[in-house]
């Protein structure tokens, strides 16, 4: 195996960090291209997926967002779903020039966060050969007032809102904790975060960009190209039963792998098992 860093220079001038993965053998490889979810970064845990789809003879293309770990990015830790997306698109083209990887034999796999951005992205793009959601977003309103009370969600847009306007006066945008001490979320960034330069902060802007981001209105569109959701039927942090929904939306071929566990153990318990299906996923239509 081989592993190199790469530096993506999308049409902005932006340039994200990235690495690929390439198996033994002579190329062009099929690639999956992968990226983490919301406020993470690449050394937390993607290395792990990485190595699993390059062990049954697939390359991984895996980079940070904009904005993120050591992406460039104007904005630090503002998640900015629609962004994403745009670089998303624009990494698969380098994947795509890439000599040493095949065009014809794309995959794309996102989790958390960027699980609904793939879910988007094999809708309307179909450069895409086949796509593995896990955990996904799939309705940023209903995850933001499952963690926002009724009774604060007025003072939570408020201060959004106080946000823009000082912006528009030319102040720094106001950041806040993606979690706080003791939590779940906090388990998972502090055991996968240690030793890498994960920052527990986002703008508050990304979490109105959260209220206003519906991947499951895409969901339908994605086929015929092949999706295989990963869920976690006891998720907290991305509602199980918005996910299960968007994924009766999804037309033919389809799959559904649903772990009995939270949020998080898809990366950590059950990484065996996620990785595995995902494997298996690619193995059929990648074809290595």
């Amino acid at each position: 195996m081989k592993i190199r860093d790469i530096r993506l220079t999308m049409t902005d001038q932006i340039d994200l960090a990235g690495k690929i993965y390439l198996p033994e053998g002579t190329g062009p490889h099929p690639v999956v291209v992968m990226s983490h979810g919301f406020s993470a970064i690449m050394d937390m845990g993607l290395d792990s997926y990485a190595r699993a789809f390059e062990q049954v003879g697939l390359a991984a293309l895996v980079y940070d967002h904009r904005n993120f770990g050591n992406s460039g990015g104007n904005i630090r830790q503002e998640v900015d779903p629609w962004q994403q997306i745009r670089d998303m698109r624009e990494v698969i083209s380098h994947a795509r020039i890439h000599p040493e990887l095949d065009s014809s034999r794309i995959g794309l796999w996102g989790t958390s966060y960027s699980g609904g951005h793939v879910l988007i992205i094999s809708a309307v793009d179909r450069r895409i050969s086949c796509v593995v959601s896990q955990v996904p977003v799939t309705s940023g309103s209903a995850a933001i007032e499952r963690m926002v009370t009724a009774p604060d969600m007025s003072n939570y847009l408020k201060n959004i809102y106080d946000d823009y306007d000082n912006r528009a006066q030319g102040h720094i945008p106001a950041k806040v904790p993606v979690y706080q001490p003791g939590s779940e979320t906090a388990m998972w960034a502090e055991t996968l975060g240690k030793g890498t330069d994960y920052v527990n902060e986002v703008t508050l802007r990304s979490r109105d960009l959260w209220l206003e981001y519906e991947p499951w209105s895409f969901v339908h569109r994605i086929s015929p190209t092949p999706l295989l959701m990963i869920i976690a039927e006891n998720d907290t942090r991305v509602p199980s039963r918005d996910q299960l929904n968007a994924y009766s939306r999804a037309l033919e071929p389809k799959e559904l792998l649903l772990l009995n566990c939270s949020h998080y153990d898809p990366y950590m318990s059950l990484l065996e098992e996620s990785s595995k299906a995902a494997c298996n996923f690619f193995i059929e239509h990648l074809n290595p």
